[in-house]
Parts: C-alpha cells; sequence; structure tokens
C-alpha cells in the first residue's frame, strides 16, 4: 500500500472525513476540474438514501485509479455454512443455549480458510432483503486473504476479535484490529484481511438494518459510553503492485465472485463520513450505580441500530469490561431476567461474573426473547454471601448483540460439538429457600 503512513487514523465516528494518499488528488470545491487531479475517476459510495435526514445521511466521494465498474462476469460461488436471515422453519424451544470455545483446529478446517471461507453463522433473525434484522457468526481462519477481497451488499459487518489480530485493508485505507478492539465495516465497501498472527478466531455481528451509530446518552448527559473521538478511520492508501484479484460478494443472501485484472483498492484520495473504523474497548467509560440495584445492561451500550420502534433496537452492541462494582445493599451480577430483547452473547478473554466456570473465551451463549436466564447457582451462591464493598472486574471482556428480533440458530450451531446439552442444568441446584 502506498500512502504517508499506511496505518495512520482519523479519529470521531461518521465524521467528515478528507485524506489523500498524493499531494493534491483531493479536488478543492471552490475550483473543482471538469477532470479530476492526476485523472483519477470520481464515484460515489452511499451508505442511505439520497434523501436521508442530514445528520443521517452517509456518503464517501472516492478518487480513483479505475472505477469498481471494471470487473468481469459473476458467477456463483457457494458458502454452505454463511447464512442470511432466521429459518422460521426451524422449530426453536423456549430454553436458553450455550456453546463452549468454537475449535480452531484440523477438523474445522481453520488453517486452510480465510476470512471470508471460515466464517461460520450461529444464528440469526430478519431478512437482509427487508433490511431489518441481524446474524451472529463466528470465523475461524488461519490464512490471510492476499489477491482475494469481499463485499456485502446485504449489511454492514461489526466484527470482534477473539484470537489473533485483523489486518483489513479497504478501499479507504487500512486498520489494525487486536482483541479487545472493535471495527465496523461499511455495507457494499470492498475489503481483504490479513491475519499477521496465523490461526484466528473471533465474532461478527452482520447488520441487515440501520447503521450502527453512538446511542443517545440521555440524563447520562454529554459525556460517558463511547465517546466518538476515539473511533478511529483509515487515510488514504492504494495499492501499487499489479495483478490480478479475485472479488467475492455477497449480494441477496447469495455469494459470487469475479476476477479483476486490477486491485480494487486503487482509491488515491477520498472525503465523506462513510468509512470503516475501529474503537479500542478500553476507551469505553462504564457507568454504574453507587446506591443499589444492579443497573440494565442498557448502560453499556457501545453502538446501537435503531428499528422503526423507538426503545426497541434492531440491535444494540453492548460490552461488559473490567469496572468498579460499588453498589451498596444489593446483588452484584445481573439478576434473574426475562427481557422482550433477546441476547447473542460471546465472551472476548477472562471470566464472565454470572457464569464463572461454563462460559469460555471463543464460545457463545442465547437467550431468546422471554427466556428466563440469569447466573448460575456458584456465581447465585458467591454473590449472596459476599462482603458489600466495592470490588473491581479485571481481565475480563464479554459482549452482546442485543435485537428485538428472535435469534434461530443454524444446522451448524444446532450440530456443534460444542453445544452445551446440559446448560440449564446449572440452575439445578437453585432450591426453594422461603422461611415465613
Amino acid at each position: 500500500m502506498t500512502s504517508t503512513d499506511t496505518l495512520s487514523y482519523q479519529s470521531g465516528f461518521a465524521n467528515e472525513y478528507a485524506t489523500e494518499a498524493v499531494a493534491g488528488a483531493l479536488p478543492q470545491h471552490r475550483n473543482s476540474p471538469q477532470r479530476a487531479p492526476f485523472d483519477l475517476y470520481p464515484e460515489l459510495i452511499s451508505g442511505t438514501a439520497f434523501t436521508a435526514a442530514r445528520h443521517e445521511n452517509r456518503r464517501t466521494w472516492v478518487y480513483r485509479r479505475q472505477p469498481s465498474v471494471v470487473s468481469g462476469r459473476y458467477a456463483p460461488y457457494e458458502q454452505a455454512v454463511w447464512t442470511t436471515g432466521g429459518d422460521r422453519s426451524i422449530a426453536l424451544p423456549p430454553e436458553p443455549m450455550r456453546w463452549g470455545a468454537i475449535p480452531l483446529d484440523a477438523e474445522s478446517g481453520a488453517s486452510a480458510a480465510d476470512f471470508v471461507d471460515g466464517m461460520h453463522t450461529l444464528a440469526a433473525n430478519g431478512d437482509a432483503e427487508a433490511q431489518s434484522g441481524v446474524a451472529a457468526h463466528v470465523y475461524l481462519a488461519g490464512r490471510s486473504m492476499g489477491r482475494r477481497a469481499f463485499v456485502n451488499a446485504d449489511g454492514e459487518l461489526l466484527l470482534v476479535p477473539q484470537q489473533g489480530r485483523l489486518v483489513i485493508t479497504s478501499e479507504l485505507g487500512v486498520l489494525e484490529v487486536a482483541p479487545g478492539e472493535i471495527a465496523v465495516m461499511p455495507r457494499g465497501l470492498v475489503f481483504k484481511v490479513a491475519l499477521p498472527d496465523g490461526l484466528s478466531r473471533g465474532y461478527v455481528c452482520e447488520n441487515y438494518g440501520a447503521q450502527f451509530r453512538l446511542p443517545e446518552l440521555g440524563p447520562i448527559g454529554s459525556n460517558g459510553l463511547a465517546n466518538a473521538r476515539d473511533f478511529q478511520a483509515p487515510v488514504a492508501a492504494f495499492e501499487d503492485a499489479d495483478g490480478a484479484y479475485e472479488i467475492v460478494k455477497k449480494f441477496g443472501g447469495r455469494f459470487w465472485r469475479a476476477p479483476m485484472k486490477q486491485s480494487p483498492f486503487n482509491v488515491v484520495a477520498w472525503h465523506g463520513n462513510l468509512a470503516p473504523v475501529k474503537y479500542d474497548t478500553a476507551n469505553f467509560m462504564t457507568i454504574g450505580s453507587i446506591s443499589f440495584d444492579h443497573p440494565d445492561p442498557s448502560i453499556f451500550t457501545v453502538l446501537t441500530s435503531p428499528s422503526d420502534t423507538p426503545g426497541a433496537a434492531n440491535c444494540d452492541f453492548v460490552i461488559f469490561p473490567p469496572r468498579w462494582l460499588v453498589m451498596e445493599n444489593t446483588f452484584r451480577p445481573p439478576w434473574y431476567h426475562r427481557n422482550l430483547m433477546s441476547e447473542f452473547m460471546g465472551l472476548v478473554y477472562g471470566e464472565y461474573d454470572a457464569k464463572p466456570g461454563g462460559f469460555k473465551p471463543g464460545g457463545a451463549s442465547l437467550h431468546n426473547m422471554m427466556v428466563p436466564h440469569g447466573p448460575d447457582e456458584e456465581a447465585f451462591d458467591k454473590a449472596s454471601r459476599a462482603d458489600l464493598k466495592p470490588q473491581k472486574l479485571d481481565n475480563t471482556l464479554a459482549f452482546m448483540f442485543e435485537s428485538r428480533f428472535r435469534f434461530i440458530p443454524t444446522p451448524w450451531a444446532m450440530q456443534s460439538p460444542v453445544l452445551d446439552h446440559a446448560y440449564a442444568d446449572c440452575w439445578a441446584g437453585l432450591k426453594d429457600q422461603f422461611k415465613s
């Protein structure tokens, strides 16, 4: 890649960025020429409808060596375990579900797979064609994409690495994302993934609905949770090496591939507010109670994709990072609860306080709408007897993809050898302790 510094970043979320890999490549409005500087091709990438409200409108102008229309014809490309939307024909009992760490071994085929071929759908809901709902995936990969690129026309991707760094080369520049960080790749943007640490695993939320954005803070005020300045977008960078590429496209729930004689990463300059970003979860400012009662998980929301019903998100991305527990006269883990929202949860590293022994990094759990769940027997007993003094939860990072829609596991997930069929037993020892 050619740039002043390939891994330089610009700060802010959905900011109006302007960047050029070659000085003078970005046209200026006051004297915009009939032909772009250096005979580059202008191209507009619109991430929202043209007439979307100004504060919601996302688009980016790119100035590239060849336009993206220059490619070969597309042919079908089979992806057996990356599925789109929920299959409502599956009869799913209203029970909690849990998976152990998804294996990274020879049987999984991870060592031979790149980011695209290593994507496995665990659960999904909604409909990409209706631009509603999300899918929860896990990627198991051991090979960089090389001269291969990917573009998703069905939704944006929120990437949560769990093992191994990702170096994401996009049309707009390069991001390096490590476990503990996340990245958001806009719908329709071309990118590829390199794996500098070899065998890698992580989680992906494929969002078919409204784009992720920072949640409103309401009574919290002007500070707290995730701050826009901590999101980083890449500076312009382009590939100078000659050689053919294969481009894989996800379109209408199906996959297609086409040859390209040139690199799709040929953008010399760009400006706009539709861009890939990365975020370090260590910068999240947690908000906690200092009096009583465990607060709702909404106070841990990093990004939200709203639905057409205010207050009921298409998807909330929530994290449970290191934090102080300083509530008085209260139960410290989450209460037992049944929610309207459905919760797909993963663990990046450490231990989750409500399931200290049973929830493993690289694993997942699913608690659909109105399915009762909460701390297991061990966590309840420990929390009920604990000395109520300030406690630091450290070296832990769990997250949730929370949706107003029911998640439906895929056949691959239901047949997984790490599906915990005895998960519900973790509450079996909770006896009637009523004393009149």
